[in-house]
């Protein structure tokens, strides 16, 4: 009886075997023929582009002739054919993301499979191969010109911090003083002068401030939200910092009004005691954090309390803010959906009122994409305007610190406090500053350049929204639309995407030779592949384009003050249970979240998005203005005309916490 017994036991682990067995080779088998399906339409249509190509070489592609940039017709009723996105590859995450990145990793399938890519993501012909005249830029440095803003203070470019906080809060409206029990609005989130305003009366204190704060970081980390706001933050720290400002307030010289404000910081940006990942494991070990970034220094100056360092997508490599070594972070208006990135955690800890202001990175939408997502106001200012030392260089020409924040005035005051000398532009070129005073007239005969087919390249319920947001400033303001075409977008998108993904690579190619790659998330590790794969001749070619598209929208500013789109296609999608290990590639909802937000970083532009409705869903939408370069002053002045007009409709999001109320 006990040999039956043991036969059957070894007959069924026998059974289990070749079940097992049986399942990885059907694993293997649907994951060789998902990968087949996504490789074959790449190498056929390659193979078709091929065999009609005239010289029929074997690695001979079509090319574009641009037209001279005088022959371009700007007009709405241009010729100029609008290209849709040409994304050509499936979502992947989990195992598949693994097999994808063994593939291009390999040094023989791997040459192969890129070449295929960027050809059939049209890469070959609207870049490397194409034919134009325009000498490459290289940076998109702006000479200052006076543009005679409306309603502004210009002030001295040497002051502090503090001064220029001071000056900011001059340029305030009086109305902004709500009482701290609430207002008469639906949803209102507290500002920067809320909380100098409850320190200053004596209501509450900066510790009692951080003690909430810190409750809400640790219940936001814990099951069921699991939030994944922050990389790192240490409570002692905030703890001290928050002991110093109440000491300052009780003694009645609060530094200013930024003065025990909780700020967080992109963990992309230096701030001390803090390493500074980039959203991985391995950074922060090979270039260690000795000193504040510039940035920060002068909000540290104001006596802000830094509070920690937000999350974000790993090396800014991707628009999902989905990190699989710190957590996905989640949008507060459905904790099931993404925030966007790469700012992720400070879009997303803004939006759940744990601070009044953010400051992020955008080299690619990356603060304006996750603040339209969750519903808060992002602003990057004009590359240059906000010192860059001490911030990862990622990418160099088209990186550029912005801020986050729940409203308009708080931005501004943030932009205030960090404005100053920039390594770029030094002495004679050094840029005034022009505060705007939204404490007087809102400016008048406001020209819109709308771009029709460009800005109905969305959901439908982006498009309804953002059009009733337009409505509402022509109705309200008299502010006029000037219709335009805006040329060859698609191909900015990929010279931005080749311009961007080459500086990363090359950024960081001292740090990855040390590397185990096993330290990588998946989808980092295919950015990079990706990335390693441009070539000298592809980057200049897109530096070519990078002068087109200035020239193009030199023109469209002598007719606008402002050009406006949507700030993102689509609203918050879905995060999947598969990407929470390994990433995901979602290219498709990429492209279609940085369609309007490339202008901003490739040409150095400055712009503003704004919280102007929900979707079907009550998913935030944010309706964006690109400015001319140094009219931040006339970006903010529009978006706290179009903040005016939205207010009414904010809701509040599923999670958030209300770090002043008095319980």
């Amino acid at each position: 009886m006990h040999n039956i017994c043991i036969y059957i036991h070894i007959e069924r682990e026998r059974e289990r075997q070749t079940d097992r067995e049986r399942d990885s080779r059907l694993y293997i088998y649907r994951y060789i023929y998902w990968l087949s399906i996504f490789i074959y339409p790449y190498l056929h249509l390659q193979l078709s582009i091929v065999a009609k190509t005239k010289n029929m070489g074997f690695f001979k592609t079509e090319s574009m002739v641009y037209k001279p940039v005088k022959e371009v017709d700007l007009g709405p009723e241009s010729s100029e054919f609008y290209l849709r996105a040409n994304v050509k590859a499936p979502r992947m995450a989990g195992i598949l993301v693994k097999v994808f990145a063994w593939f291009l990793e390999s040094r023989i399938f791997g040459t192969l499979l890129l070449y295929i890519l960027k050809g059939n993501n049209l890469i070959h012909k609207l870049i490397r191969d194409a034919e134009l005249e325009e000498p490459p830029i290289y940076t998109p440095l702006h000479p200052f010109e006076d543009l005679k803003e409306q309603d502004v203070k210009c002030i001295e470019s040497d002051l502090s911090g503090p001064e220029q906080v001071r000056l900011a809060i001059d340029c305030l409206p009086v109305s902004l003083e709500k009482p701290l029990n609430g207002s008469n609005l639906p949803f209102y989130r507290w500002t920067i002068s809320d909380y100098s305003k409850a320190y200053s009366s004596g209501e509450i204190t900066p510790l009692v401030v951080a003690e909430r704060f810190i409750a809400a970081v640790h219940e936001s980390s814990s099951p069921p939200l699991q939030m994944s706001f922050f990389i790192n933050y240490t409570a002692e720290d905030i703890l001290s910092q928050a002991k110093e400002s109440t000491l300052r307030y009780e003694k009645g010289a609060p530094i200013s009004v930024l003065d025990g404000v909780p700020i967080a910081i992109k963990d992309e940006i230096d701030c001390m005691p803090y390493p500074t990942t980039g959203g991985t494991k391995w950074l922060h070990k090979q270039r260690p954090c000795t000193d504040d970034a510039s940035c920060v220094k002068r909000l540290r100056l104001c006596g802000a309390i830094l509070v920690g360092k937000t999350n974000m997508h790993e090396l800014g490599a991707g628009t999902s803010g989905i990190n699989p070594h710190y957590g996905a972070a989640r949008n507060p208006y459905d904790p099931s959906r993404i925030t966007g990135g790469s700012s992720s955690g400070s879009a997303a800890l803004v939006a759940a009122g744990l601070c009044p202001a953010a400051l992020g990175v955008d080299g690619g939408g990356s603060v304006r994409i996750p603040a339209s997502l969750c519903g808060v106001v992002g602003l990057k200012p004009t590359f240059g305007r906000i010192p860059h030392s001490g911030v990862l260089p990622l990418n160099w020409t088209v990186g550029m610190v912005g801020i986050l924040a729940g409203s308009i005035e708080d931005a501004f005051i943030v932009y205030a406090a960090m404005s100053g000398e920039s390594p770029f532009h030094q002495s004679s070129m050094l840029p005034k500053l022009n505060l705007p005073k939204l404490n007087g007239t809102t400016p008048v005969n406001i020209k819109l350049a709308k771009s029709v087919e460009w800005f109905n390249d969305c959901s439908d319920d982006i498009r309804t929204c953002c059009d009733d947001a337009l409505q509402k400033l022509h109705k309200h303001h008299g502010w006029k639309t000037v219709e335009v075409t805006i040329p060859e977008i698609e191909v900015m998108r990929l010279a931005h995407y080749l311009t961007i993904g080459s500086e990363c690579s090359t950024s960081l190619s001292s740090y990855l030779q040390k590397l185990n790659f096993a330290e990588l998330g998946w989808d980092a590790r295919v950015a990079l592949a990706v990335y390693g794969a441009f070539s000298g001749k592809e980057y200049i070619k897109a530096q070519q384009i990078r002068n087109r598209q200035m020239q193009f929208h030199k023109k469209i500013f002598a007719q606008a003050d402002v050009i406006v789109a949507p700030t993102t296609g689509v609203t918050a999608y879905s995060i999947l249970d598969d990407a929470l290990n390994t990433g995901e590639l979602d290219y498709v909802n990429g492209a279609a979240l940085v369609r309007y937000s490339i202008s901003g970083n490739f040409l150095g532009f400055p712009a503003v998005t704004v919280p102007v409705g929900y979707d079907k869903s009550g998913l935030p939408i944010g309706l964006q203005f690109i400015g001319r370069p140094w009219t931040e002053a006339t970006l903010i002045h529009i978006a706290f005309a179009m903040q005016a007009l939205c207010t009414s409709v904010y809701k509040k999001p599923e999670v958030f916490y209300d770090l002043l109320k008095n319980n």
